[in-house]
């Protein structure tokens, strides 16, 4: 089917690995405990809106270049890292609730931390290689559709993920939106974010080309 093998198998596979907890899975959590329920199911737009990005450079070929390059794929690393360290520092660094009432600065700031979740999966250098080794194994060597299977393989990565990601910013916010309602519980939580924000960033240093 359009260049595509075993895809009962893949949809199997791509759910069990939706399910086990990574990096992006942490992210959204600590956005969501923090920032409540839509900070949570923005970022995980977010990061589904990176990770089909990541599709299109490999279904292009480019993602190869961090799988051949140390220097590609420490230049991206440290930009990562440095990334979520910032948006860690900066959490911190706050002395208020980020989440902002009014309609304008809520869209602002949802927009924000949307670009903020494509940002983190883009920088992830771990993410482009899973997406490089994980889907060829589906796609047909005799492949006459060209970027196609790719394609409709990270689609389908990427929609069963999205679901996921979704039910659990929704779940873990809801779990934590009483005690968010206190104002130094809130506050507290944030940090908490922020502190994750920074582990995740440390955490991605150690990622190196197999």
């Amino acid at each position: 089917m359009f260049g595509i093998e075993n895809y009962g198998v893949f949809l199997f596979s791509g759910i069990l690995l939706n399910l086990t907890p990574g990096s992006d899975t942490i992210y959204i959590l600590g956005r969501s405990m923090g920032q409540g329920k839509k900070a949570g199911v923005i970022s995980a737009l977010g990061i589904s809106s990176g990770a089909l990005i990541h599709t299109l450079l490999v279904a292009l070929g480019l993602s190869v270049i961090l799988a051949r390059s140390a220097i590609a794929f420490n230049l991206v690393k440290y930009l990562g890292a440095g990334y979520l360290v910032y948006l860690g520092i900066k959490t911190l660094a706050s002395k208020k609730e980020i989440v902002v009432e009014k309609d304008e600065e809520s869209r602002a700031g949802l927009k924000r931390i949307y670009f903020e979740g494509i940002i983190t999966n883009l920088l992830n250098p771990k993410v482009a290689l899973f997406f490089l080794a994980f889907l060829p194994q589906f796609v047909d060597p005799a492949n006459n559709y060209g970027a196609t299977p790719f394609l409709l393989l990270g689609l389908t990565f990427i929609t069963t993920g999205t679901i996921w990601c979704v039910l659990l910013a929704v779940f873990s916010s809801f779990m934590t939106d009483k005690i968010r309602g206190e104002k130094r519980i809130s506050i507290l939580l944030n940090k908490l974010a922020g502190i994750i924000f920074i582990a995740l960033g440390i955490n991605l240093l150690r990622a190196k080309i197999n």
